[in-house]
C-alpha cells in the first residue's frame, strides 16, 4: 500500500510539474498566441502549441532517458540519486543569481517553435526539474533489480521515462494551451503585456525544492 501510495503521488507530481511549467511564459504560450495574432488564424495556435510540445517532450527525453539507461548499475542508484538531487539544486541556484535569459533563444527564429521549445526547456532545467520524480517511480517499479538482467532493468526503465515525458508534456500543453486560447480569444496580447507575471524567481526556487526533497528522501 506504501509503495502504491509513493507511486501515486509521485504520478501526481509529474502532472502538477507539468501544469506548472506549462503556466509558465517562459514555456512559450505567448508565441503561439502571437503566431495566431498575426496569422489571424486559430489553426496557427494550435500548430504553434504542437510544435512547443514536440519541442517540450523531446527535451524531457534527451534528460531521462541517460539516467533510464544508468538505473541499470543498481549498485550506483543511490549514487546516482544524489548526484541528480544535487545537479537539480545547483541549477536552481544558478538561476537564481544569473537572472538573465538565454541570449540564444532570441536568435532562434519563429519559424522553428519546435527547436525553440526544446532549447527553452532545456536552459531552464525543465527537464532536469523532473529527474528526481522519476527516480522515485523508477523505485517503485523495480522489484527485484539486484537479479534483474540488465537489459530488462534498461528496457522498463527506458519506459516509465517515456511515460513520464508524455504525462509531463500533455499536462504542460493543456495548461498552456488553456492559458493561449484565453489570451488569444479574449485578452490579447497588449493587455497581457500591462499585466505580465514573471515566475523566474518561483521557477529557481522550485529546482531547489525538488532537489533538496529528493535528497532528504534517498
Amino acid at each position: 500500500m506504501d509503495s502504491m501510495t509513493s507511486a501515486t503521488a509521485l504520478w501526481g507530481a509529474v502532472v502538477v510539474s507539468g501544469l506548472y511549467h506549462g503556466v509558465n511564459p517562459g514555456m512559450g504560450w505567448p508565441l503561439a498566441v502571437s503566431a495566431a495574432l498575426m496569422d489571424r488564424s486559430r489553426r496557427s495556435l494550435w500548430r504553434a502549441l504542437g510544435a512547443l510540445a514536440l519541442g517540450h517532450l523531446l527535451a524531457m527525453a534527451a534528460i531521462l532517458f541517460p539516467f533510464g539507461a544508468l538505473l541499470f548499475l543498481a549498485d550506483w542508484q543511490r549514487a546516482i540519486q544524489i548526484g541528480a538531487a544535487c545537479l537539480v539544486i545547483a541549477l536552481g541556484l544558478y538561476l537564481l543569481v544569473n537572472r538573465r535569459h538565454p541570449r540564444f533563444l532570441s536568435r532562434v527564429p519563429p519559424s522553428r517553435l519546435a527547436l525553440w521549445s526544446f532549447l527553452a526547456a532545456m536552459a531552464h532545467g525543465a527537464g532536469l526539474m523532473l529527474v528526481p520524480i522519476y527516480l522515485g517511480i523508477c523505485q517503485t517499479v523495480d522489484t527485484d533489480a539486484g537479479h534483474a538482467a540488465a537489459s530488462t532493468l534498461m528496457t522498463d526503465n527506458v519506459s516509465v521515462a517515456a511515460l513520464v515525458a508524455l504525462a509531463h508534456t500533455g499536462a504542460m500543453t493543456l495548461a498552456g494551451g488553456v492559458f493561449a486560447f484565453v489570451v488569444y480569444r479574449w485578452v490579447g496580447l497588449k493587455a497581457l503585456s500591462r499585466s505580465w507575471f514573471n515566475l523566474d524567481v518561483v521557477w529557481a526556487v522550485s529546482l531547489v525544492l525538488v532537489g533538496g526533497l529528493s535528497l532528504a528522501t534517498v
